[in-house]
């Protein structure tokens, strides 16, 4: 259940590192394209890149900055285990991009696991803004490139 009485206005570091871990493989892709770049192709759903955009945001700010009194530190194991295996399956799907091994499950995956990843962080902190936030963006997120893929079918 939401109280507004469990959050306050705070800091959680964590919430910044996991997105700057995230963000790494971007701001090497945003450098250095891909020789065969198909995530730099127009858009066909540039209603839903707004709407995710929005959500993208909120997801991103609230962990760091909206902080419930009564979350669990240090995290679970198992939530923690969960984020480091979608940080690495998220940087394999990365690999596989770069290499030009572009098909479906590469580009959900990238859609997918920094996602999920965030999403266990929320559910390690209890943070429901920005759980509700990651789970409207990855929905979003997923639309894309599925409507993408197969109105284009630039895989």
């Amino acid at each position: 259940m939401f109280k507004i009485g469990n959050y306050k206005i705070g800091f959680d570091i964590w919430g910044l590192i996991l997105f700057l871990a995230i963000m790494l493989p971007d701001f090497i892709w945003f450098a250095v394209p891909a020789v065969n770049d198909v995530l730099r192709n127009k858009s066909v759903t540039p209603l839903v890149d707004m709407i995710a955009s929005v959500f993208q945001v909120v997801m991103v700010v609230a962990p760091c900055v909206i902080v419930n009194k009564y979350c669990q530190k240090p995290m679970k194991k198992v939530l923690f285990k969960g984020i480091v295996i979608l940080l690495v399956l998220y940087s394999i799907g990365w690999c596989l991009y770069y290499t030009g091994n572009i098909n479906p499950a590469v580009i959900l995956g990238l859609s997918i696991a920094p996602c999920l990843a965030f999403i266990l962080f929320l559910i390690s902190r209890k943070n429901v803004v920005a759980l509700l936030s990651a789970s409207i963006f990855m929905s979003c997120s997923v639309w894309h490139y599925k409507f993408h893929y197969v109105t284009t079918n630039w895989i």
